[in-house]
Protein backbone atom coordinates (compact mmCIF):
# COMPACT_ATOMS: atom_id res chain seq x y z
CA UNK A 1 0.00 0.00 0.00
CA UNK A 2 1.21 3.35 -0.96
CA UNK A 3 1.97 5.65 2.02
CA UNK A 4 -0.33 8.47 2.35
CA UNK A 5 1.51 11.64 2.77
CA UNK A 6 0.53 14.24 5.37
CA UNK A 7 0.78 17.97 5.20
CA UNK A 8 0.61 20.88 7.96
CA UNK A 9 -1.99 22.98 6.63
CA UNK A 10 -3.32 25.08 10.15
CA UNK A 11 -1.54 26.17 13.06
CA UNK A 12 -3.15 27.74 16.51
CA UNK A 13 -0.98 29.11 19.26
CA UNK A 14 -1.84 30.51 23.14
CA UNK A 15 1.92 30.90 24.47
CA UNK A 16 3.64 32.89 26.97
CA UNK A 17 5.21 34.84 23.81
CA UNK A 18 1.14 35.52 22.73
CA UNK A 19 -2.26 34.12 21.88
CA UNK A 20 -1.75 33.78 18.16
CA UNK A 21 0.48 32.46 15.75
CA UNK A 22 1.36 35.59 14.45
CA UNK A 23 2.32 37.03 18.00
CA UNK A 24 3.73 34.16 18.82
CA UNK A 25 6.32 33.79 15.89
CA UNK A 26 7.49 37.21 15.51
CA UNK A 27 8.33 37.50 19.14
CA UNK A 28 10.36 34.41 18.48
CA UNK A 29 12.06 35.05 16.17
CA UNK A 30 12.55 38.83 18.27
CA UNK A 31 14.33 36.31 20.90
CA UNK A 32 12.30 37.95 23.18
CA UNK A 33 11.00 36.13 26.64
CA UNK A 34 7.90 35.62 28.12
CA UNK A 35 9.27 34.85 31.55
CA UNK A 36 8.61 37.26 34.46
CA UNK A 37 7.07 37.21 37.78
CA UNK A 38 4.60 34.46 38.68
CA UNK A 39 0.89 36.51 38.77
CA UNK A 40 -1.80 33.50 39.24
CA UNK A 41 -0.88 33.37 43.19
CA UNK A 42 1.35 34.41 45.87
CA UNK A 43 4.60 32.73 45.31
CA UNK A 44 6.39 35.01 47.48
CA UNK A 45 6.96 31.74 49.79
CA UNK A 46 8.70 29.67 46.73
CA UNK A 47 12.10 28.97 46.16
CA UNK A 48 11.08 29.92 42.49
CA UNK A 49 8.90 33.00 42.08
CA UNK A 50 7.96 33.02 38.66
CA UNK A 51 7.08 31.41 35.02
CA UNK A 52 6.47 32.04 31.74
CA UNK A 53 2.52 32.81 31.92
CA UNK A 54 0.07 33.07 29.28
CA UNK A 55 -1.08 37.10 29.38
CA UNK A 56 -4.12 38.71 28.89
CA UNK A 57 -5.80 35.49 28.02
CA UNK A 58 -9.90 36.18 28.74
CA UNK A 59 -11.77 33.41 28.72
CA UNK A 60 -14.84 34.69 29.17
CA UNK A 61 -14.74 37.00 25.87
CA UNK A 62 -13.05 34.21 23.87
CA UNK A 63 -15.77 31.31 25.02
CA UNK A 64 -18.54 32.91 26.32
CA UNK A 65 -18.95 32.72 30.17
CA UNK A 66 -21.09 30.05 30.91
CA UNK A 67 -18.66 27.61 28.56
CA UNK A 68 -15.60 29.06 29.66
CA UNK A 69 -16.92 28.56 33.69
CA UNK A 70 -17.22 24.42 32.84
CA UNK A 71 -14.13 24.56 31.55
CA UNK A 72 -10.64 23.51 33.11
CA UNK A 73 -7.64 26.46 31.77
CA UNK A 74 -6.30 23.50 29.89
CA UNK A 75 -9.52 22.64 28.07
CA UNK A 76 -9.81 26.80 27.70
CA UNK A 77 -6.11 27.13 25.67
CA UNK A 78 -6.91 24.04 23.82
CA UNK A 79 -10.21 25.22 22.44
CA UNK A 80 -8.80 28.34 21.65
CA UNK A 81 -5.51 27.40 19.99
CA UNK A 82 -7.52 24.81 17.69
CA UNK A 83 -10.23 27.32 16.53
CA UNK A 84 -7.38 29.17 15.39
CA UNK A 85 -5.55 26.13 13.88
CA UNK A 86 -8.76 24.99 12.35
CA UNK A 87 -9.72 28.50 10.55
CA UNK A 88 -6.26 28.96 9.33
CA UNK A 89 -6.63 25.63 7.47
CA UNK A 90 -10.02 26.55 6.45
CA UNK A 91 -11.29 23.25 6.59
CA UNK A 92 -14.59 22.33 4.54
CA UNK A 93 -17.63 22.20 6.77
CA UNK A 94 -19.30 19.63 5.60
CA UNK A 95 -20.13 16.75 7.61
CA UNK A 96 -19.11 13.80 5.24
CA UNK A 97 -16.19 15.52 5.68
CA UNK A 98 -16.19 16.22 9.85
CA UNK A 99 -16.99 12.29 10.17
CA UNK A 100 -13.40 11.90 8.82
CA UNK A 101 -11.62 14.68 11.29
CA UNK A 102 -10.77 13.50 14.76
CA UNK A 103 -8.34 15.20 17.63
CA UNK A 104 -5.68 13.97 20.01
CA UNK A 105 -4.13 16.03 22.39
CA UNK A 106 -1.51 15.52 24.27
CA UNK A 107 -1.12 16.78 28.39
CA UNK A 108 1.08 15.77 31.14
CA UNK A 109 -1.28 16.96 34.07
CA UNK A 110 -4.46 17.69 32.89
CA UNK A 111 -6.69 19.47 35.34
CA UNK A 112 -4.74 20.61 38.00
CA UNK A 113 -5.86 23.81 38.34
CA UNK A 114 -9.57 22.61 39.00
CA UNK A 115 -8.29 19.58 41.65
CA UNK A 116 -6.64 22.81 43.34
CA UNK A 117 -9.54 25.33 43.34
CA UNK A 118 -11.75 22.53 44.28
CA UNK A 119 -9.79 20.81 47.42
CA UNK A 120 -8.87 24.45 48.41
CA UNK A 121 -12.71 25.21 48.77
CA UNK A 122 -14.00 21.84 50.23
CA UNK A 123 -10.96 22.54 52.75
CA UNK A 124 -12.16 25.82 53.85
CA UNK A 125 -15.88 25.20 54.07
CA UNK A 126 -15.24 22.14 55.80
CA UNK A 127 -17.83 20.28 53.34
CA UNK A 128 -17.44 18.47 50.18
CA UNK A 129 -20.52 19.53 49.42
CA UNK A 130 -19.23 22.70 47.65
CA UNK A 131 -17.45 21.15 45.33
CA UNK A 132 -18.84 21.89 41.83
CA UNK A 133 -20.64 19.41 39.61
CA UNK A 134 -18.12 19.83 37.05
CA UNK A 135 -15.09 18.52 39.05
CA UNK A 136 -14.76 15.50 37.35
CA UNK A 137 -15.36 16.65 33.53
CA UNK A 138 -13.21 19.76 34.00
CA UNK A 139 -10.45 17.93 35.93
CA UNK A 140 -9.82 14.75 32.87
CA UNK A 141 -7.59 14.83 30.54
CA UNK A 142 -9.54 14.16 27.61
CA UNK A 143 -11.78 17.02 28.07
CA UNK A 144 -9.17 19.30 25.78
CA UNK A 145 -10.36 17.35 22.57
CA UNK A 146 -14.03 16.77 23.85
CA UNK A 147 -14.72 20.19 23.78
CA UNK A 148 -13.00 20.64 20.23
CA UNK A 149 -14.94 17.72 18.78
CA UNK A 150 -18.39 19.05 20.18
CA UNK A 151 -17.61 22.88 19.07
CA UNK A 152 -16.80 22.09 15.02
CA UNK A 153 -19.11 18.77 14.80
CA UNK A 154 -15.56 16.25 14.28
CA UNK A 155 -16.49 12.61 14.66
CA UNK A 156 -13.32 10.95 14.34
CA UNK A 157 -11.19 9.60 17.05
CA UNK A 158 -10.98 12.01 19.65
CA UNK A 159 -8.44 11.43 22.69
CA UNK A 160 -5.50 12.53 25.10
CA UNK A 161 -1.80 11.41 25.04
CA UNK A 162 -0.34 11.29 28.40
CA UNK A 163 3.80 10.94 28.39
CA UNK A 164 4.52 13.74 30.31
CA UNK A 165 6.63 16.10 28.18
CA UNK A 166 6.61 14.21 25.61
CA UNK A 167 2.53 13.89 25.39
CA UNK A 168 2.36 16.80 22.50
CA UNK A 169 4.47 14.65 20.41
CA UNK A 170 2.86 11.77 21.05
CA UNK A 171 -0.47 12.85 20.26
CA UNK A 172 1.12 14.55 17.13
CA UNK A 173 2.70 11.12 16.21
CA UNK A 174 -0.42 9.14 16.86
CA UNK A 175 -3.11 11.59 15.01
CA UNK A 176 -0.28 11.46 11.77
CA UNK A 177 -0.73 7.67 11.33
CA UNK A 178 -4.35 7.91 11.54
CA UNK A 179 -3.51 10.12 8.39
CA UNK A 180 -1.39 7.60 6.63
CA UNK A 181 -3.77 4.57 7.24
CA UNK A 182 -6.36 6.35 5.54
CA UNK A 183 -8.35 5.95 8.78
CA UNK A 184 -8.54 10.29 8.32
CA UNK A 185 -8.54 13.18 5.92
CA UNK A 186 -7.66 15.56 8.44
CA UNK A 187 -7.15 15.50 12.32
CA UNK A 188 -6.52 18.24 14.99
CA UNK A 189 -3.00 17.62 17.05
CA UNK A 190 -1.29 19.11 19.74
CA UNK A 191 -0.71 19.90 23.12
CA UNK A 192 -2.08 21.88 26.18
CA UNK A 193 -1.20 22.32 29.60
CA UNK A 194 -1.83 24.92 32.34
CA UNK A 195 -0.09 23.91 35.91
CA UNK A 196 0.88 27.27 36.90
CA UNK A 197 -0.52 26.69 40.56
CA UNK A 198 1.28 26.62 43.98
CA UNK A 199 0.94 22.85 44.00
CA UNK A 200 2.53 22.24 40.66
CA UNK A 201 5.34 25.03 41.38
CA UNK A 202 5.79 23.46 44.91
CA UNK A 203 6.14 20.21 43.91
CA UNK A 204 8.91 21.21 41.10
CA UNK A 205 10.29 23.70 43.65
CA UNK A 206 10.78 20.25 46.43
CA UNK A 207 12.32 18.44 43.28
CA UNK A 208 14.47 21.38 43.00
CA UNK A 209 14.05 21.15 38.92
CA UNK A 210 13.33 24.61 38.66
CA UNK A 211 15.64 27.32 38.35
CA UNK A 212 15.98 30.15 41.14
CA UNK A 213 16.86 33.06 39.60
CA UNK A 214 14.31 34.67 41.08
CA UNK A 215 16.09 38.29 40.31
CA UNK A 216 16.57 37.71 36.55
CA UNK A 217 13.80 35.77 35.78
CA UNK A 218 13.91 37.04 32.02
CA UNK A 219 17.68 35.10 31.72
CA UNK A 220 16.39 32.07 33.81
CA UNK A 221 16.12 29.54 30.93
CA UNK A 222 19.24 29.15 29.21
CA UNK A 223 19.73 25.83 28.31
CA UNK A 224 23.23 24.29 26.82
CA UNK A 225 24.70 27.56 29.05
CA UNK A 226 27.17 26.29 31.29
CA UNK A 227 25.14 28.36 33.90
CA UNK A 228 22.07 26.83 33.59
CA UNK A 229 20.48 25.76 36.93
CA UNK A 230 16.97 24.87 35.96
CA UNK A 231 14.00 24.49 33.90
CA UNK A 232 11.09 27.42 34.13
CA UNK A 233 7.50 26.39 34.02
CA UNK A 234 5.17 27.36 31.34
CA UNK A 235 1.73 27.10 30.38
CA UNK A 236 -0.48 27.26 26.79
CA UNK A 237 -1.17 25.25 23.79
CA UNK A 238 0.03 24.42 20.10
CA UNK A 239 -2.30 22.73 17.96
CA UNK A 240 -1.13 21.69 13.90
CA UNK A 241 -4.08 20.35 11.34
CA UNK A 242 -2.21 17.56 9.80
CA UNK A 243 -4.05 16.75 6.36
CA UNK A 244 -3.59 14.21 3.54
CA UNK A 245 -1.79 15.89 1.07
CA UNK A 246 -3.86 14.49 -2.01
CA UNK A 247 -6.88 16.29 -0.07
CA UNK A 248 -5.40 19.68 0.73
CA UNK A 249 -3.90 20.04 -2.55
CA UNK A 250 -6.91 19.31 -3.93
CA UNK A 251 -8.73 22.47 -2.66
CA UNK A 252 -5.67 24.79 -2.21
CA UNK A 253 -4.70 24.68 1.16
CA UNK A 254 -2.28 26.70 2.24
CA UNK A 255 0.52 24.25 3.21
CA UNK A 256 2.96 24.77 6.08
CA UNK A 257 5.38 21.60 5.62
CA UNK A 258 5.34 17.80 5.44
CA UNK A 259 5.50 15.98 7.99
CA UNK A 260 7.48 13.08 7.13
CA UNK A 261 7.74 10.88 9.96
CA UNK A 262 9.29 10.28 13.44
CA UNK A 263 10.55 8.25 16.08
CA UNK A 264 9.36 7.19 19.93
CA UNK A 265 11.80 5.32 22.12
CA UNK A 266 12.38 4.69 26.24
CA UNK A 267 15.00 5.21 28.10
CA UNK A 268 14.01 1.93 30.26
CA UNK A 269 16.33 4.00 33.28
CA UNK A 270 14.62 6.31 35.52
CA UNK A 271 11.30 7.66 36.32
CA UNK A 272 12.44 11.47 36.32
CA UNK A 273 16.20 11.59 35.23
CA UNK A 274 17.59 11.09 32.05
CA UNK A 275 19.71 8.65 31.16
CA UNK A 276 23.10 10.03 31.61
CA UNK A 277 24.34 8.01 28.16
CA UNK A 278 21.45 9.32 26.18
CA UNK A 279 20.67 5.65 25.02
CA UNK A 280 16.97 5.92 24.56
CA UNK A 281 17.45 9.69 22.59
CA UNK A 282 19.58 7.87 20.42
CA UNK A 283 17.76 5.74 19.81
CA UNK A 284 15.07 8.17 18.66
CA UNK A 285 16.68 9.89 16.81
CA UNK A 286 17.67 6.96 14.61
CA UNK A 287 14.37 5.81 13.99
CA UNK A 288 13.47 9.39 13.02
CA UNK A 289 15.56 9.77 9.92
CA UNK A 290 15.11 5.82 8.80
CA UNK A 291 11.51 6.37 9.21
CA UNK A 292 11.60 9.58 7.35
CA UNK A 293 13.55 8.46 4.91
CA UNK A 294 16.49 10.85 5.10
CA UNK A 295 19.93 11.07 6.32
CA UNK A 296 21.58 13.05 9.05
CA UNK A 297 22.95 15.40 6.28
CA UNK A 298 19.49 16.05 5.21
CA UNK A 299 18.50 17.96 8.28
CA UNK A 300 19.22 21.92 9.02
CA UNK A 301 17.63 22.23 12.20
CA UNK A 302 16.56 20.65 15.66
CA UNK A 303 14.27 22.27 17.73
CA UNK A 304 15.46 20.71 20.63
CA UNK A 305 14.13 19.58 23.83
CA UNK A 306 16.96 22.16 25.76
CA UNK A 307 14.96 22.29 28.89
CA UNK A 308 17.84 24.41 30.77
CA UNK A 309 18.80 21.19 33.20
CA UNK A 310 22.29 20.34 33.99
CA UNK A 311 22.07 16.95 33.24
CA UNK A 312 19.20 16.48 30.10
CA UNK A 313 21.15 19.27 28.19
CA UNK A 314 24.19 17.40 28.24
CA UNK A 315 22.22 13.92 27.17
CA UNK A 316 20.31 14.88 24.34
CA UNK A 317 23.36 17.29 23.40
CA UNK A 318 25.43 14.19 22.96
CA UNK A 319 22.92 12.00 21.32
CA UNK A 320 22.84 14.52 18.54
CA UNK A 321 26.35 14.14 18.01
CA UNK A 322 26.63 10.75 17.76
CA UNK A 323 23.79 10.55 15.31
CA UNK A 324 25.13 13.48 13.13
CA UNK A 325 29.03 13.70 13.79
CA UNK A 326 31.57 15.34 15.93
CA UNK A 327 31.38 17.88 12.99
CA UNK A 328 27.85 18.32 12.10
CA UNK A 329 27.13 21.54 10.84
CA UNK A 330 23.42 20.52 12.15
CA UNK A 331 21.56 23.70 13.62
CA UNK A 332 19.85 23.51 17.34
CA UNK A 333 18.24 25.31 19.13
CA UNK A 334 15.99 25.72 22.38
CA UNK A 335 12.77 27.78 22.04
CA UNK A 336 11.88 27.15 25.78
CA UNK A 337 14.68 29.89 26.41
CA UNK A 338 11.75 32.40 25.11
CA UNK A 339 8.63 30.60 26.59
CA UNK A 340 9.81 28.49 29.08
CA UNK A 341 8.41 24.26 29.61
CA UNK A 342 5.17 23.76 29.05
CA UNK A 343 5.58 20.10 29.81
CA UNK A 344 2.73 17.91 27.89
CA UNK A 345 1.91 21.33 25.81
CA UNK A 346 6.02 21.95 24.77
CA UNK A 347 5.93 19.45 21.65
CA UNK A 348 2.49 21.53 20.10
CA UNK A 349 4.22 24.75 21.14
CA UNK A 350 7.53 24.05 19.55
CA UNK A 351 5.73 22.12 16.41
CA UNK A 352 3.88 25.55 15.44
CA UNK A 353 7.45 26.76 15.58
CA UNK A 354 8.99 23.93 13.22
CA UNK A 355 6.93 24.33 11.10
CA UNK A 356 7.14 27.92 10.51
CA UNK A 357 10.73 27.28 10.71
CA UNK A 358 10.64 25.26 7.46
CA UNK A 359 8.17 27.41 6.22
CA UNK A 360 10.29 30.83 6.89
CA UNK A 361 13.98 29.26 6.29
CA UNK A 362 14.69 30.50 9.43
CA UNK A 363 15.89 29.38 12.53
CA UNK A 364 14.69 30.63 15.98
CA UNK A 365 17.65 31.67 18.40
CA UNK A 366 18.86 29.97 21.90
CA UNK A 367 18.63 33.11 23.91
CA UNK A 368 20.30 33.36 27.10
CA UNK A 369 23.29 31.67 26.12
CA UNK A 370 26.08 33.26 27.26
CA UNK A 371 29.33 30.61 28.80
CA UNK A 372 29.30 27.73 26.78
CA UNK A 373 29.60 24.34 28.32
CA UNK A 374 32.43 22.35 27.00
CA UNK A 375 30.09 19.50 27.54
CA UNK A 376 27.69 21.30 24.98
CA UNK A 377 29.34 21.66 21.65
CA UNK A 378 26.89 22.06 18.85
CA UNK A 379 25.62 25.15 17.00
CA UNK A 380 22.37 26.44 19.11
CA UNK A 381 21.93 29.23 17.06
CA UNK A 382 22.77 31.53 19.98
CA UNK A 383 20.78 34.71 20.77
CA UNK A 384 19.67 35.78 17.39
CA UNK A 385 17.46 34.37 14.67
CA UNK A 386 18.88 33.00 11.52
CA UNK A 387 18.16 33.11 8.47
CA UNK A 388 19.13 29.99 6.93
CA UNK A 389 17.47 27.24 4.57
CA UNK A 390 15.39 24.95 6.29
CA UNK A 391 14.71 21.56 4.25
CA UNK A 392 13.90 19.60 7.36
CA UNK A 393 13.48 19.98 10.81
CA UNK A 394 13.31 17.48 13.69
CA UNK A 395 11.40 18.13 16.93
CA UNK A 396 12.74 17.09 20.19
CA UNK A 397 10.60 15.93 23.33
CA UNK A 398 11.63 14.12 26.07
CA UNK A 399 9.05 13.10 29.27
CA UNK A 400 9.70 11.86 33.23
CA UNK A 401 9.04 8.19 32.58
CA UNK A 402 12.01 7.83 30.01
CA UNK A 403 9.69 9.01 26.72
CA UNK A 404 11.33 9.88 23.93
CA UNK A 405 9.50 11.58 20.90
CA UNK A 406 10.90 13.25 17.56
CA UNK A 407 8.77 14.73 14.85
CA UNK A 408 10.16 14.96 11.36
CA UNK A 409 9.09 18.10 9.41
CA UNK A 410 10.07 18.94 5.63
CA UNK A 411 9.62 21.09 2.57
CA UNK A 412 6.81 19.49 0.32
CA UNK A 413 8.41 18.02 -2.61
Amino acid sequence: MTKRRVVVTGLGAVTPLGNTTQEFWRRLVAGESGVGPITAFDASDFATRFAAEVKDFDADSLIGRREARRMDRFSQYALVAAREAIADAKLPEDQEFKNRVGAILGTGIGGILTFWHNSDVASKNGTWSKVTPFFIPMLMANASAAHISMQFGFRGPFFSAASACASANDAIITAYNYVVLGDCDAMIAGGTEATISPLAVGGFCSMKALSTLNDEPTRASRPFDKERDGFVLAEGAGILVLEEYEHAKARGAKIYCEMLGYGQSADAYNLVAPDPESMGVELALNRSLKQSGIGPGDVDYINAHGTSTPQGDVAESQAIERVFGADTKVAVSSTKSMHGHALGAAGGIEGVACALAVDNDVMPPTINYEVPDPDCTLDYVPNVARKAPVRVALSNSFGFGGHNSVLVFGKVR
